[in-house]
């Protein structure tokens, strides 16, 4: 079976070399200098003493599609926040999964929320790129990185005040994962390489990070409030990060108010 993952990492650095013609970093520096709305999304997460929903917003992907036909980031992010989302997490890769950058500054100009840049960061120059765009938070996946890249990646979010997410799948990432004691940490249940799927990925893998002083997030393959519930009495994770069962649903407010209601 072909990597996915390495194809997009392929992919990814190839798109990048043609973005850094366009922006150099001097004038992403000063366009984060104009802006002013930026929130702490790891402190939204802390702070939440419920259940922390991080709704994702994508339209499509590799394992499923095309998710959503009238896609409208801004209607979709008002739904999540109507229904009580404690962070958005917003799909900026184009080529796989259909995203924009665009799509985080035109959230954060009409909603105040924490919003996490999804994309498969291989260069430190992404850090400054996202945030020039509002990303308030962003995503380390282990996976994809040497030990080297990913130090430096993170060195640069930490440098530009973002929130992190450090995203393992397996038993060897996650003690990777343990060195960076100020991070979130998302146990993803779906392998990137494969893209099977299995929410006992969590179960298993909290066993190593059950010490970590910053929030976990179950990541991926969430269905309903039955598994995050499960989840919940493995573990006490109470924050997890959905996307597809929520843009697949009929009532995707009401599936919320669900998953809220596990730990009441």
């Amino acid at each position: 079976m072909t990597n996915v993952l390495e194809k997009i990492i392929d992919d990814k650095k190839d798109s990048l070399k043609k973005i850094k013609k366009i922006y150099s970093l001097d004038s992403l520096e000063n366009t984060i200098k104009s802006l002013n709305k930026f929130l702490n999304f790891k402190d939204a997460v802390c702070n939440n003493k419920g259940v922390s929903l991080i709704t994702e917003i994508k339209k499509a992907s590799p394992s499923a599609g095309e998710l959503v036909r009238d896609f409208n980031h801004l209607n979709i992010a008002k739904m999540y926040i109507d229904n009580g989302a404690t962070c958005l997490s917003v799909l900026t890769e184009e080529k796989y999964f259909l995203g924009k950058l665009d799509y985080i500054k035109d959230i954060k100009n009409k909603f105040k929320i924490p919003v996490l840049a999804k994309d498969f960061f291989v260069d430190p120059y992404q850090i400054t790129l996202s945030k020039s765009y509002g990303s308030d938070c962003v995503l380390i996946i282990i996976s994809a990185l040497d030990n080297k890249l990913a130090d430096e990646i993170y060195a640069e979010a930490v440098r530009h005040k973002l929130s992190v997410i450090i995203e393992v799948h397996d038993y060897k990432e996650a003690e990777t994962a343990l060195k960076y004691e100020d991070a979130l940490i998302g146990i993803n249940n779906r392998n990137l390489k494969t893209l099977n799927i299995s929410i006992n990925n969590t179960i298993s893998i909290f066993e190593i990070l059950k010490e970590h002083n910053g929030p976990i997030i179950s990541e991926s393959g969430i269905k309903d409030e039955a598994d995050a519930k499960y989840i919940y009495e493995k573990t006490g994770i109470k924050n997890f990060l959905i996307g597809e069962s929520l843009l697949k649903s009929d009532n995707p407010g009401g599936l919320m108010k669900k998953f809220v209601q596990i730990i009441q």
